[in-house]
């Protein structure tokens, strides 16, 4: 028996729906034994399928196809998970590293940064003296 691989992706809960699966196809994320593939290409029993979820490549192992979506209790009978144990080392020093990755300028300022923007765009008038004592001449 065979299935499509976005359904089978969807249908094993690797992906929330149809679509984001058949996307991630498109924009070749996926792969089968090493192969980019496409939305309609057949998935069958003993192939090994590769998921990019940047940072880390999830690896699986079809041990069923199926077709319709299944419960989470379900997904042993469905595939073997694979992934090499350096993809989840890789996801949790992402973890741990949190916002360092942010180069500077992009995204929102910091707190630091938006002060010094408030400053430059309105500067402060301290230590500026107004004269209003003076009388206008008419």
């Amino acid at each position: 028996m065979e299935a499509r691989i976005d359904k089978w992706l969807w249908a094993a809960r690797i992906f929330k729906t149809r679509s984001i699966a058949a996307d991630a196809c498109k924009n070749g994320r996926v792969t089968i034994n090493n192969v980019n593939v496409k939305p309609s290409r057949p998935v069958k029993v003993g192939e090994v399928v590769a998921v990019r979820k940047p940072p880390v490549t999830y690896s699986f192992k079809v041990l069923k196809t199926i077709e319709m979506r299944v419960g989470a209790k379900l997904l042993p009978e469905i595939y073997e998970n694979v992934t090499t144990p350096d993809q989840y080392e890789l996801l949790e020093m992402n973890r741990i590293s949190g916002f360092v990755d942010r180069a500077r300028g992009t995204g929102r300022p910091t707190k630091k940064e938006r002060r010094s923007l408030d400053a430059f765009i309105e500067p402060s008038f301290e230590g500026f003296e107004f004269d209003d004592d003076d009388e206008w001449e008419e």
